[in-house]
């Protein structure tokens, strides 16, 4: 009966997954993968640079990760319930959100970072080493504060009548990150702002976009017309946050390495080396988005899209933990 039961569902769904125990166990080494990434790939990275680690560097990195990825789950909910609503058999009914979860861990992650900066970048050693007040003093720890509570706002919005609200709080977070990447000694700070801003925002709804696509398909198991429908819209929309962040990220690669050292950069500095692994990384990302969007259009059934698509979530999962990294490595020129 079992095997029936999960037979027709297959058939059915196209995105019915594995049973419980093996998604558990997928689900456990992704996030070991995810959490190596951070804390070995600074030192990886710095090997032979002649670069200096900041102290606690692996640990920022994971801070770092936690809070990028806390800030795809909502953006991609949001984003991808709104494209669902605009399908003719649009369901009442939605996966569970995990708005709430991501907004915990985000608050976990922007506090440990917010102590961080409370310390003057030092890794606190007790409590009493948390300086709270020394963080309104400074612009980098007003940032920081601003996160704390843009993602305490965001969790009360998700669980609130109106849980699309939390889509400001959520802004908040970006507009904090950005700033936070360009301060002001750098040459035209609000154009680095700008660029991260878009570059942080459509990452956020590509990562997040998709893995909420994927559970939404695997919540309409028997509506495979619908669930293609769903996916073909995510993949044109996903087409133009690709162009978006491939643009930005090549105009914030130049304005880090200049066009003449860039080359040279990529291999002998830990953010070069950083920056060429992330870029593999999405190069995998877009193959595989190419392979499901051939699927999806000229497969006999669209839905087998969906092994590429998991495929896609897997490695994208890599790309934000990479850039965890990337943000807590030293820059590989000093501006003048």
């Amino acid at each position: 009966m079992t095997l029936t039961r999960l037979t027709t569902e297959a058939a059915a769904g196209g995105c019915a997954v594995r049973p419980g125990t093996g998604r558990a166990v997928v689900f456990l080494v992704l996030v070991a993968v995810a959490a190596l990434v951070p804390l070995l790939g600074p030192s990886l990275a710095l090997h032979g640079t002649g670069e200096a680690a900041t102290p606690g560097v692996g640990g920022v990195a994971l801070l770092r990760g936690v809070l990028f990825a806390a800030l795809c789950v909502p953006l991609g909910e949001l984003s991808v319930d709104r494209l669902a609503r605009r399908l003719p058999d649009a369901p009442a009914e939605r996966p569970r959100s995990w708005a709430v979860f991501a907004a915990v861990a985000g608050f976990a992650a922007a506090l440990g970072l917010a102590s961080v900066v409370s310390t003057g970048n030092l890794v606190p050693r007790a409590l009493a080493d948390v300086d709270v007040g020394g963080l309104y003093r400074s612009r980098d720890g007003r940032l920081a504060l601003l996160e704390v509570n843009a993602f305490l706002l965001a969790g009360l919005s998700a669980r609130s009548r109106r849980p699309a609200a939390q889509v400001w709080p959520l802004a908040a977070v970006a507009v904090a990150e950005a700033l936070r990447a360009h301060p002001a000694p750098e040459h035209d700070p609000l154009a680095g702002s700008a660029l991260t801003l878009v570059h942080l925002t459509c990452a956020a709804l590509w990562v997040g976009g998709l893995l909420h696509t994927l559970r939404v398909l695997r919540h309409r198991r028997g509506r495979a017309a619908g669930a293609a429908a769903l996916l073909g819209l995510y993949a044109r929309v996903a087409a133009v946050l690709l162009a978006a962040i491939t643009a930005t990220g090549v105009w914030s690669s130049l304005r880090r390495m200049p066009a003449g050292t860039i080359l040279n950069q990529l291999t002998t500095t830990a953010y070069g080396r950083t920056l060429l692994a992330k870029v593999v990384l999405v190069a995998v990302v877009c193959v595989l988005a190419l392979w499901a969007r051939v699927r999806l259009r000229r497969a006999a059934d669209p839905l087998t899209a969906c092994v590429p698509a998991r495929a896609e979530v897997a490695v994208l999962g890599t790309v934000v933990a990479v850039s965890g990294v990337l943000t807590a490595l030293p820059l590989p020129i000093r501006w003048t």
